[in-house]
């Protein structure tokens, strides 16, 4: 690995303003993660950067692997750890960076025959931060000869690290604003629907939903597809 200069400080400065404009942009998570993964490696001249986050909607939590420059795509797909559990969960239920001279010496490290298969040897693993120091997941950057990482390279990993953490905050919090929003107005709609429902056929509230509910099940159209059709015979009748 390439010691980080002030020759190759501009590249980092290139990565963090890619990451910055991505939190802006209408770049959906999944191409955010790739970025943050690329730009990561492309600064440092690191083999593999790979991105794990956690998922909070199962008990108990678990890590999943999001992004990664330079491994088999059908690698990447469901790789899951529990949230203490590795190298990664080390890093992420600790809240610390943690550097590793050789992985395949390191008992908590679980991928050693990827790491044989790559030619993987150091790491540095890093903490997602955000606000209130909430870890929300942990960027892993690997080496392919033995390398022990100054603390000039991990002040700007760690940057890079910190800003990707806000990105992918930021666009969770995004996507579950749109999310929110649409089922706050599927909802109004389908009370409207209900409404025209309950006096077109003179149907209790609970009918009329049950009614919208069993449509929606037998089309295997949504409620809301449903509840705009009525509206729509409403207006149009």
């Amino acid at each position: 690995m390439e010691k980080i200069t002030t020759q190759n400080y501009e590249n980092y400065i290139k990565a963090l303003s890619d990451i910055s404009s991505a939190i802006t942009s209408d770049l959906y998570l999944e191409d955010i993660l790739k970025l943050i993964v690329m730009v990561t490696a492309k600064v440092t001249g690191l083999e593999i950067c790979s991105l794990w986050l956690v998922d909070e909607t199962v008990t108990p939590k678990k890590m999943r692997l999001k992004a990664t420059q330079a491994i088999d795509p059908e690698y990447v797909k469901d790789r899951a750890l529990n949230e203490s559990e590795g190298v990664v969960g080390h890093v992420f239920s600790t809240n610390q960076l943690l550097i590793v001279k050789d992985v395949l010496k390191e008992q908590r490290f679980k991928e050693k025959e990827m790491a044989k298969k790559l030619g993987l040897v150091s790491m540095l693993g890093i903490p997602l931060r955000v606000r209130n120091d909430k870890v929300i997941g942990v960027l892993n950057c690997f080496s392919s000869q033995p390398h022990d990482f100054t603390e000039t390279e991990i002040n700007l990993i760690a940057a890079v690290a910190n800003q990707a953490a806000v990105a992918i905050y930021n666009t969770e919090l995004i996507v579950k604003s749109k999310v929110i929003q649409e089922e706050l107005e599927t909802r109004k709609l389908v009370e409207k629907a209900k409404d025209v429902l309950m006096n077109r056929r003179k149907m209790a509230g609970d009918e009329a939903f049950r009614w919208i509910q069993k449509r929606s099940m037998d089309s295997r159209k949504s409620m809301r597809q449903i509840a705009e059709a009525i509206l729509l015979s409403e207006e149009l009748g």
